[in-house]
C-alpha cells in the first residue's frame, strides 16, 4: 500500500504512520528522517540541503524531492510506503506523482487527518517541547493552512479523510477502516 498522510503538526501523522507502517509491513518515510540521515551520511543532497540550514533558508523543493527520489527507489518500499510530511505543497505533490509515474506506479490513498486547531494547541503544549510555545504552533497551523492544505484540493479523487481525535488504538482503527470503503 502506498499512502500519504497529510494534517496539522499534532495531528498524530507520526504516531499513526508507525502503527500503520508496522501492520502493513511496509516503511514509515518522515521528511524529518529523510533530512537526518542525508546530513548524518553526508550524502550529496545532505550537503546541498546543509548549506541553505546554515544560511536560515527553506531548504528548495528539488532537494527535498531528491531524497524522496531516492529513499522511494530503495529495496524496502517495493511492497509500498507511507509518506509522512511529504509532499508539503502542489509542487513536491506533482513532483511525486512523476517519481510515481516513473515506477508505474499509483497513491493508493491520502490519509487527511482532521483535528481542530485548538485540540493541536493543547496537544503541543502538553508535550512540553521547547518549541511548542502557543504563538509558534498557531504560526505552524497557519503556514499549514496556506501551503499544505492546497493538497487537500489536489488529491481530491484519493482523499480518505479521518476524525483524528480519540485515542490512538481507536484512530488507527478508523484509519484501516476508512481506507477498506476507499477501495486502498
Amino acid at each position: 500500500m502506498r499512502l500519504v498522510l497529510v494534517g496539522p503538526p499534532g495531528a498524530g501523522k507520526g504516531t499513526q504512520a508507525e502503527r500503520m507502517a508496522e501492520r502493513l509491513d511496509v516503511p514509515h518515510i518522515s521528511t524529518g528522517d529523510l533530512f537526518r540521515a542525508n546530513l548524518r551520511d553526508e550524502t550529496e543532497l545532505g550537503r546541498e540541503a546543509k548549506r541553505y540550514m546554515d544560511a536560515g533558508d527553506l531548504v528548495p523543493d528539488e532537494v527535498t524531492v531528491g531524497m524522496v527520489r531516492d529513499r522511494l527507489g530503495d529495496a524496502d518500499t517495493t511492497k509500498g510506503f507511507i509518506l509522512d510530511g511529504f509532499p508539503r505543497n502542489t509542487a513536491q505533490a506533482a513532483s511525486l506523482g512523476e517519481i510515481l509515474k516513473d515506477k508505474g506506479l499509483e497513491l493508493d490513498a491520502v490519509v487527511q487527518f482532521d483535528v481542530e486547531d485548538e485540540v493541536v494547541v493543547q496537544r503541543l503544549l502538553g508535550r512540553g517541547r521547547s518549541d511548542d510555545n502557543e504563538d509558534t504552533i498557531r504560526n505552524r497551523q497557519r503556514v499549514y493552512r496556506e501551503e499544505t492544505a492546497p493538497l487537500l484540493d489536489h488529491y481530491r479523487d484519493q482523499l480518505v479523510t479521518i476524525d483524528a481525535v480519540g485515542e490512538v488504538g481507536e484512530i488507527t482503527d478508523r484509519v484501516f477502516e476508512a481506507l477498506k470503503k476507499h477501495g486502498a
